[in-house]
């Protein structure tokens, strides 16, 4: 019996150890909104001059997030070894909530683990670069990718070189807007 009192006491102990630890690390802090004064960490130009999906990332070992003209950049920053690993928070434009997209939105954000990726579409990103189109639900990414080209991928999923590159894999190419007429080869 006292071995029992002992074991049950042991297993409460240790709930409520991991009880408090979950309590500290608690929830991803909220997103910011977009506002004329974010710049691009890569690019430092100011976002909202840029059509397509924007990124913001939050560190722990900072008070304001790190703003990227794309969903694209936003993927390639948690890829890279020589950025800070103290990520908090990873957030992408919701282009199923998008008004346009030339317009985004100032509050429409997904967290990027969750978001599905339409890869390799006709749209081009705000730098004019392939995009990792992000959306809250399946529904509406199959729709887009449906309408646009490209397919549908998680977060995880996202190719490496798709992002890291200057050219996308000949698997994720997304095709020119331009007119057949005008593109040169």
């Amino acid at each position: 019996m006292i071995r029992l009192a002992v074991l049950l006491g042991t297993f409460f102990a240790v709930a409520a150890l991991v009880g408090c630890k979950e309590e500290t690390v608690g929830a991803p802090p909220p997103p910011h909104q977009l506002t004329a004064e974010a710049i691009g960490y890569y690019c430092g130009m100011n976002l909202i001059e840029h059509g397509g999906p924007k990124g913001q990332i939050l560190l722990s070992s900072r008070a304001d997030p790190l703003w990227f003209s794309s969903a694209r950049d936003t993927v390639a920053f948690t890829l890279l070894p020589e950025e800070p690993k103290d990520i908090r928070a990873i957030y992408v434009s919701d282009m199923s909530r998008a008004p346009s997209w030339e317009n985004p939105g100032p509050n429409n954000w997904v967290d990027a683990r969750a978001a599905f990726f339409v890869i390799g579409s006709r749209l081009r990103g705000g730098m004019g670069a392939a995009e990792t189109v992000p959306f809250s639900n399946r529904a509406a990414a199959d729709k887009f990718a449906a309408e646009q080209g490209g397919r549908v991928v998680t977060f995880g999923a996202i190719p490496r070189d798709y992002v890291l590159s200057s050219q996308p894999t000949a698997d994720a190419r997304a095709p020119s807007l331009e007119p057949k007429a005008a593109q040169t080869n």
